[in-house]
């Protein structure tokens, strides 16, 4: 089977929040599971750059899908294409588009998982696709309410061959990979100075705040910052633009405490190796959200709670709805409600060996043998042409 992938492909870099390692793993993924993937010549991620930009997103939409749909005809013909898989925001959805490709007998299928995170509904865009493949558990309600087709499957995550060996090797080392934001701040802030927490946290934006996600800079006219308030407070409702207004003057300054546990942000292979070799690896399922208040946040799953177990490593993750389906806790992976358990579950982690074993051992067979791509792609075919 052929795949046509529209997975944030691009050519050169951009200045918005990582996308590139999307396209790193579906592209492995498909191959492991024996498929074939396929692309054109254009940007997808440059797609995101323009949300706010109508006439620029206009003139990317029109080229980007004239240049698809010719590839994709052109391809077809030659080597029948089986699916159209993208990764697509609402903004970069071209509805005739899609149903140009469906005409030619590929059913398209999309994947998004910032469900809960950006919409309170699931996107009017997102109907015209045969399948949506939805990784939250919290989001699937949205999806039913409106009976748009699609698949509950995990995060597509792919680890390479060589890094599933579970590591023979074990640092005394707590650890935590992930960019800084006011939910992870204000967690590990308060761990930091009202326990004695020893932890190693790395990733982008702790160590300096000139090193937090890159992000566009728009210079708004008067006129469009009012329109981006309303189109705000139509979209999430006055409460969330309250605490939107509240929560602009917040410094994540790092305290002293906080600081000392703060470390270099790894490279790739330092990375994989924290994760591996820890004696404990932490995963942080609270985001930010203007719908909930500071202290009561919202959580789902993360791509950390797939890759984490796949690289073997001994996971204690922040519980959220859902997991009970992609592991036995307590068995596979362990978990913790607030910060109170947190360093309870450490402690227990950190005197119990045989444990931390089994949970490597466990966690990792579970992910690799249910949650790899290749279980998605088989259960979004089979859903299709049931």
């Amino acid at each position: 089977m052929i795949v046509y992938l529209s997975f944030f492909q691009s050519k050169i870099p951009h200045p918005i929040p990582a996308y590139s390692f999307w396209e790193y793993y579906i592209k492995n993924g498909i191959k492991e599971a024996g498929y074939e993937w396929v692309e054109g010549a254009v940007d997808w991620a440059e797609g995101l750059m323009y949300s706010f930009d109508k006439a620029k997103l206009n003139t990317w939409k029109a080229e980007t899908w004239t240049k698809t749909l010719e590839d994709i005809k052109e391809k077809h013909t030659k080597s029948p294409v089986s699916l159209f898989l993208s990764y697509l925001y609402p903004h970069q959805v071209d509805e005739l588009a899609i149903k140009e490709i469906q005409k030619l007998g590929i059913p398209c299928v999309n994947f998004f998982c910032d469900n809960v995170r950006e919409f309170t509904k699931a996107p009017k865009e997102f109907k015209p696709f045969d399948l949506n493949w939805v990784p939250e558990f919290k989001a699937l309600e949205m999806y039913k309410k409106v009976n748009y087709n699609f698949i509950h499957l995990p995060m597509p995550m792919w680890v390479a061959p060589q890094y599933r060996k579970i590591s023979t090797l074990e640092t005394n080392n707590v650890s935590f990979i992930g960019s800084k934001d006011i939910q992870r701040w204000m967690l590990f802030e308060n761990l930091a100075n009202n326990h004695k927490f020893e932890i190693q946290i790395m990733g982008s934006g702790w160590q300096d705040k000139s090193e937090s996600k890159e992000s566009i800079k728009i210079q708004n006219t008067r006129l469009q910052t009012i329109k981006n308030q309303f189109d705000f407070i139509t979209k999430f409702g006055l409460s969330a633009y309250s605490r939107k207004l509240q929560q602009r003057n917040i410094s994540l300054q790092n305290s002293n405490q906080l600081q000392k546990l703060i470390q270099q942000k790894p490279d790739f292979e330092k990375y994989i190796q924290v994760t591996k070799e820890s004696m404990v690896t932490l995963g942080v399922n609270r985001y930010p959200s203007y719908l909930y208040p500071l202290e009561q946040a919202s959580t789902y799953s993360r791509l950390r709670d797939i890759e984490a177990p796949m690289l073997g490593a001994c996971y204690l993750t922040e519980y959220t709805e859902g997991l009970e389906s992609l592991y036995d806790i307590g068995n596979e992976i362990e978990v913790y409600k607030n910060g109170n358990e947190l360093i309870e579950k450490i402690k227990y982690l950190a005197s119990n060996s045989s444990k931390r074993k089994d949970f490597r051992r466990n966690g990792q067979a579970r992910a690799l043998k249910n949650h790899a791509i290749l279980n998605s792609l088989k259960a979004i075919f089979e859903k299709l042409w049931k």
